[in-house]
């Protein structure tokens, strides 16, 4: 058979780029079609890579833990008669930036390399003093990759020519320049800049460090995990973006309850569909953003953008134990049985870890139920770039005062508190703590006699 080349897939319209996580399969095995050869991550959802046909792994074209581009080739599937044949030198050659290497040479060299060197093609050079040529007097190549980190960290020309490299006729790899960076001498600095225009050092800006924490014995140290990490970068890059006020209200959903118990079991042999309370919200934040647009937007700078667009993220628990935010897009469009199905969907499929990137990106607004974990209520973190996020507390019995027209009265109701917190640059109190109220509305206005 002719050898088929494996293309990283394109996984969804704002998806570019994607990191070699694990590969599941060895130079060697036999491979059937469609199954899974290794696992990608993006920014945004991890998934596997299947191969397109049959037949042999021949060669692997990256690294784990190389960062690929849509459409690159990451590995060749070929026949075991293929897997002889190669085992002899090839004249192959791969070309990068003029300057060709062997096909052995970038098995043991690096090929992950040259894919992040193709990467960096697309990127303008930036015009710095003492600009570094593509190879020196002594016909040393240097790539773009290895020029733009140079330049990155302000490394001349003479200073990294004197860079042992371990990359064929003695190249500068990307893990050589990297290596040497913390071992920088201030002599080697110093001599490398003996006749060059002097450059320009920018201050740092101050930044805040988190202190440094020191485990005992007994400690249990635990790694975050790469979801994890995403995670709490994009916590943390919220808060300091976003001034986040909170607003709370108290919602009487007595009329949801009795409607849910009533047609729940109607609904499932009708529709083959759980009937939740998440569809139910949703529906009701979806009418109060139509009601104010303005927290359905973005901040760009010093404009406000608001989204013509209602796709209202839900948090979702994946099989790690961390959240994902599945979008529901265009829920002000769908009624309460087309709501339903499309939370029952994403959410099943977040649990088994089988969302594509596009469903978990273009969110206008989050809700999250933290009532799932019994919590009354809560302060959440905006998803950005979003402007606002609803967190639905426990939905609980209490007492409460009904007015009837014998006066008023204490009965039992069920009761539920809904916590709002916006950006405070573009939503003020009255605008963030009135939308809150009207969702509560909405909520507490549910015709309970409604049909399905």
């Amino acid at each position: 058979m002719a050898d088929i080349e494996v293309l990283l897939p394109k996984m969804g319209e704002s998806v570019a780029e994607a990191t070699i996580v694990k590969w599941l399969k060895n130079e060697g095995d036999a491979i059937d079609a469609d199954e899974s050869i290794i696992e990608i991550a993006t920014d945004k959802v991890d998934s596997e890579v299947p191969a397109p046909s049959e037949g042999v792994l021949i060669k692997k074209l990256v690294d784990e833990g190389d960062v690929v581009a849509v459409g690159q080739v990451i590995a060749v599937i070929g026949s075991e008669a293929t897997i002889d044949e190669s085992s002899a030198p090839s004249p192959v050659e791969l070309k990068g930036n003029d300057a060709p290497i062997s096909s052995n040479d970038a098995a043991t060299n690096g090929v992950s390399e040259q894919i992040e060197e193709a990467l960096m093609a697309s990127v303008p050079p930036m015009e710095t003093n003492g600009a570094i040529a593509k190879s020196d007097d002594s016909g040393r190549f240097y790539s773009p990759l290895v020029r733009s980190i140079a330049k990155k960290e302000g490394i001349l020309q003479n200073e990294l020519e004197q860079i042992e490299g371990s990359g064929q006729n003695g190249r500068v790899t990307k893990k050589d320049i990297l290596a040497y960076i913390p071992s920088r001498s201030k002599s080697i600095v110093q001599k490398s800049a003996i006749n060059k225009p002097p450059i320009e050092v920018k201050q740092p800006p101050v930044t805040t460090t988190a202190p440094k924490v020191l485990s005992e014995t007994g400690d249990e140290v635990v790694e975050m995990d790469r979801m994890r990490k995403l995670i709490a970068d994009h916590m943390v890059n919220s808060v300091k973006v976003a001034p986040h006020v909170t607003s709370f209200v108290e919602a009487d959903v007595t009329n949801i309850v009795l409607w849910r118990n009533k047609i729940k079991n109607q609904f499932l042999e009708k529709y083959g569909e759980k009937m939740t309370f998440t569809p139910i919200f949703i529906d009701a934040v979806a009418k109060a953003l139509t009601d104010f647009p303005l927290v359905n937007s973005s901040i760009n700078g010093d404009q406000i953008i608001i989204k013509k667009n209602i796709n209202i993220g839900m948090a979702a628990a994946t099989p790690s134990g961390n959240l994902i935010v599945p979008v529901i897009r265009n829920a002000n469009q769908l009624n309460l049985i087309g709501l339903t199905k499309q939370v029952n969907d994403l959410a099943g499929r977040a649990r088994l870890g089988k969302l594509l990137p596009d469903e978990i990106s273009g969110g206008t607004y989050t809700v999250s139920n933290v009532g799932t974990f019994g919590n009354v209520m809560g302060t959440p973190i905006i998803n950005q770039p979003q402007s606002a996020i609803l967190a639905l507390g426990a939905i609980r019995k209490k007492p409460a005062v009904v007015e009837t027209e014998y006066g008023d009265t204490i009965v039992v109701r069920h009761m539920m508190f809904l916590s709002h917190s916006y950006d405070h640059r573009n939503i003020d109190g009255a605008l963030g703590g009135t939308f809150v109220k009207k969702v509560a509305e909405y909520l507490e206005s549910f015709d309970v006699n409604q049909n399905i």
